[in-house]
């Protein structure tokens, strides 16, 4: 197991919990509500990067021993920014618009450890294939990708038959850049 301070992940998604623990990382789950909306006018990176920094300061009063990791990602597309779906139809139309297309992904990830803020971000680019209606609604009908930006797990179904290739981490994708991530904790140990 890691040699790192206990670590807080502040985020639900099964996706990042399994990276850690693939990366043999002790960790432990606690979750605050926090506004995820951001002012106008910054990059995809800047947005990722806003967000991840406004959940750690949720934790900034409550600890200082330990570690917080809290991540953004999000997708981003003709200068639009893909965040989670509203709706199963709004999911098709996010899938409809990737489609055939590349798009970036961006993962924001904030470390708040002794009351400082380290924030760094990755960026991917996804090459999906063109995607027939049938492909994407029985997706969105089965996966349910709500929780998803982009509306789309690269794990998942989808991923494995639409995805031609990603320029960057793969894992960046999933939700965590795990390089990244591993190099800037063995910094703060």
């Amino acid at each position: 197991m890691s040699t790192f301070p206990q670590i807080i992940l502040a985020s639900k998604s099964p996706r990042r919990q399994e990276l850690l623990r693939l990366m043999d990382i002790d960790f432990r789950v606690v979750l605050k509500e926090v506004d995820e909306s951001y002012p106008d006018g910054l990059s995809p990176a800047e947005i990722a990067l806003y967000i991840a920094q406004q959940k750690a300061e949720a934790f900034d009063e409550d600890v200082t021993n330990e570690v917080v990791l809290t991540a953004d990602t999000i997708v981003s597309i003709d200068g639009l920014i893909l965040g989670k779906p509203e709706s199963s139809e709004h999911a098709v139309e996010m899938l409809q618009r990737l489609s055939g297309r590349v798009h970036e992904v961006y993962t924001g990830v904030c470390l708040l450890h002794n009351h400082q803020y380290n924030k760094f971000y990755d960026r991917s680019e996804v090459f999906f294939r063109k995607l027939t209606d049938h492909e994407i609604r029985s997706y969105v009908e089965e996966y349910q990708p709500m929780d998803k930006a982009g509306s789309y797990g690269i794990q998942q179904r989808i991923g494995l038959i639409g995805i031609e290739r990603i320029n960057g981490s793969y894992t960046n994708v999933v939700g965590l850049p795990t390089e990244k991530l591993y190099q800037q904790l063995k910094n703060i140990v």
